[in-house]
């Protein structure tokens, strides 16, 4: 199914979404030929990411490995183009500064699960497919509700499975693809 869009109706290419421009107010994705819309994030999720890309940034640094870590940007894949909350990237890939990414030099997505019913089937149930199908090998979901966890999925026999699960209130080694330890309740936490 198609959204209307301005003066748009039927399906979308990731060229026609591409000249729609940055918008901070809202994401827009293609699932399919399908325009997605989502609001912008609310503080938790912000924090959240922030955070976690920050630790993501420190394990890649201290791995010396050849990634970078990247906020919201855009990833193109077999039917498609997301925005994952954070993408680790070939760093080769990222340096040439493009609009876009293809899924190839992708190694990890974070999807920070939004708390309306929509957006948790989204990010739960609905792009996992599209990430596997694109041979992205580690995809994290981080929940925010009812109590911020951390699911860690690797890629098996095309599709992810669940390896790790952290805990608001307890420490969990993360250790692929990067050697990370985690708190997910001290990523939402406000300060002050």
């Amino acid at each position: 199914m198609s959204v209307a869009h301005e003066d748009h109706y039927g399906p979308w290419t990731i060229e026609q979404v591409l000249a729609l421009g940055e918008d901070r107010g809202q994401r827009r994705e293609l699932m399919g030929d399908a325009l997605l819309m989502s609001p912008a994030p609310g503080f938790k999720h912000q924090r959240a990411s922030l955070r976690l890309a920050m630790l993501i940034d420190a394990a890649i640094q201290a791995a010396g490995a050849p990634f970078e870590v990247l906020e919201a940007v855009n990833v193109v894949l077999p039917d498609g183009l997301f925005i994952p909350d954070i993408a680790v990237v070939d760093a080769a890939a990222a340096a040439e500064d493009p609009v876009t990414c293809d899924a190839e030099a992708v190694l990890m997505v974070v999807e920070i699960v939004s708390p309306s019913s929509n957006g948790r089937r989204v990010d739960r149930l609905l792009k996992p497919p599209y990430y596997a199908e694109a041979g992205i090998e580690h995809l994290w979901r981080f929940e925010l509700v009812p109590a911020p966890m951390l699911v860690v999925a690797e890629l098996e026999a095309g599709r992810y499975v669940d390896r790790v699960v952290a805990e608001a209130g307890r420490r969990t080694l993360v250790e692929k693809p990067f050697s990370v330890e985690i708190d997910p309740g001290e990523l939402v936490r406000a300060r002050g």
